[in-house]
């Protein structure tokens, strides 16, 4: 992953070590006491590339930095390749899951479009299943969460590390778009209660946004800038519909392990001491297009 100094519009307000001096000397600090991770140096002075043993200890080492009040902003895991006589290789293992058998069918598809190979399958007749897959570890990034919504929280998965194979191909990123604040400001139940419908709202009404910022899942693939502080405006003319209450859906909150899965290659993490904020790299929504179209 790649560690770098917050720099988004409210970058400073909540954090009391906020610059690439403060971000090196903690991370020379965790290598003397932490053996598996590796810190190499990136193009800029601002950022860094820290590699560990998974997703999971890299968000342990940034939930203890924002604990200790450090501001920092993060990209997407990538797992780490090698070349092996010329041949691109990557990281694989066997995946072993257990459910019921109502689920058994979505299972095998998720791990299908993950590049999964299923190499067992065992029924003992007591309603539940276990499935042996062989997958890239990138496949798996993001799959924990997945597969927990898709089981109802019933399903137990375990993964090993089998070996390195040739790069596998490539794989599905999300499947769905962002909602993205075009302009700074705080957000309003009003607009938030608008937006319901366009897909699933991440933020509560009254938080600060920025042009940029990622506030909810949009139900399509593609990106969508939206306005959430736009406000009602007010009328002394009687209508029926003025006093209807607004009724949200409770905003799906995620902690910090599910934003660094949600993410999408071309987005950020950005982890203050007070609150986790997902946003573009490219926070201007006329420049964002063009890049992407490079």
């Amino acid at each position: 992953m790649i560690f770098g100094i917050n720099t988004g519009p409210l970058a400073g307000r909540d954090g009391q070590y906020v610059t690439s001096r403060h971000l090196k000397e903690r991370l020379d600090k965790e290598l003397l006491g932490n053996v598996s991770i590796r810190v190499e140096p990136t193009d800029t002075p601002e950022q860094f590339k820290v590699l560990g043993r998974g997703e999971l200890q890299l968000a342990i080492l940034i939930e203890m930095m924002r604990r200790e009040g450090f501001e920092l902003q993060v990209s997407r895991p990538e797992i780490v390749v090698k070349e092996i006589n010329g041949v691109r290789m990557e990281p694989v293992e066997d995946l072993v899951i257990d459910v019921a058998e109502d689920y058994q069918g979505v299972v095998i598809s998720g791990c299908g479009t993950r590049r999964g190979t299923m190499t067992n399958l065992v029924n003992h007749g007591s309603g539940r299943v276990r499935l042996e897959f062989r997958i890239p570890a990138r496949g798996l990034i993001g799959f924990r969460s997945q597969f927990l919504t898709e089981t109802k929280g019933t399903g137990i998965m375990n993964h090993l590390f089998a070996g390195w194979e040739p790069w596998h191909g490539p794989i599905p990123s999300r499947a769905t778009g962002g909602l993205v604040a075009d302009r700074p400001g705080v957000t309003t139940a009003y607009a938030l209660a608008n937006l319901q419908e366009r897909g699933v709202i991440h933020i509560e009404p009254g938080t600060p946004v920025y042009e940029g910022m990622l506030i909810g899942e949009n139900s399509r693939d593609n990106d969508l800038d939206v306005n959430v502080t736009k406000e009602k405006k007010q009328t002394n003319m009687r209508a029926s519909s003025a006093d209807e209450a607004i009724r949200l859906v409770p905003p799906h909150i995620m902690g910090l392990e599910q934003a660094i899965e949600f993410i999408n290659d071309d987005e950020l993490v950005e982890v203050t001491p007070k609150s986790i904020r997902l946003r573009k790299r490219i926070l201007a929504g006329n420049l964002r297009p063009k890049k992407s179209a490079e």
